[in-house]
């Protein structure tokens, strides 16, 4: 993985998740039949981690790169009243699918999280679960947050640890050791060998700057640790891995007057 300048990654990103898109069509059926939300690569239950707002009845929320949409439809069946946006035309088809098979109906926007068509102060609850907060740039997508958020709005974020990032192997196939394999000052825009796409992450100083310039008060950083026996469909990290050091973290903002 090397960081590089500059780039068109919102065409990039989303021509590679239009190809990704039926692979990921199985796992999103699933999440969509849960009784109760899981998140991460392990599947944290919610009455873990608490990652849901507690109260979104009649709450207006929007998922940032909701992909097949399974945590808009998580948060309408609580009472939100939601809209979903994706980068990828065919991510959202899957979604499409879906709301027809669930009878559940919310807008899905195919935009990029980094300029979404919609009027500021639109919404209470701003989520990503590895969606923007992974696929768009975190000076872009973050300052849109806070346009879309009214005064006292929630944003929550799901996305790999700054940890986690700092020791992957190029080669997704292997996974995370404790060996460091990139520095952490400048992580910003990272791109994995032989994939098109592109991937942000910043180290947590990066992102505590980032959130208060754009008018946010960090509330709280949950770092998630998978229950013992939990399995994954993804090779680049273990159990032990991640149970020993976290590889995924939530972070808890809220939008000042």
């Amino acid at each position: 993985m090397t960081s590089v300048p500059g780039g068109d990654h919102v065409r990039r990103n989303r021509d590679q998740w239009d190809a990704w898109a039926s692979d990921y069509a199985g796992p999103g059926g699933a999440h969509w039949a849960q009784e109760e939300p899981t998140w991460g690569l392990w599947n944290v239950p919610e009455s873990d981690v608490g990652v849901l707002p507690a109260d979104l009845a009649g709450r207006d929320a929007i998922e940032l790169g909701c992909g097949t949409a399974y945590v808009s439809a998580w948060m309408t069946r609580r009472g939100a009243r939601v809209v979903a946006i994706d980068n990828s035309a065919a991510q959202l088809a899957t979604a499409r699918r879906l709301q027809r098979e669930h009878r559940q109906e919310f807008p899905l926007l195919h935009a990029s999280a980094e300029a979404v068509p919609l009027r500021d102060a639109s919404f209470d609850v701003a989520i990503s679960e590895y969606g923007a907060c992974v696929w768009a740039d975190p000076f872009r997508w973050v300052p849109e947050a806070a346009r879309l958020l009214r005064p006292g709005g929630e944003l929550v974020f799901l996305t790999d640890s700054q940890l986690f990032t700092l020791c992957a192997p190029d080669d997704e196939t292997e996974p995370a050791t404790d060996r460091l394999r990139r520095p952490a000052f400048g992580l910003h825009r990272l791109e994995w060998p032989g994939e098109p796409g592109v991937q942000f992450q910043l180290t947590h100083g990066t992102w505590i700057r980032l959130l208060r310039e754009c008018g946010f008060a960090v509330e709280e950083l949950i770092e998630l640790r998978p229950p013992e026996g939990a399995t994954t469909r993804y090779s680049y990290v273990t159990l032990d891995w991640a149970r020993r050091w976290p590889g995924e973290e939530v972070w808890r903002a809220r939008r000042l007057a």
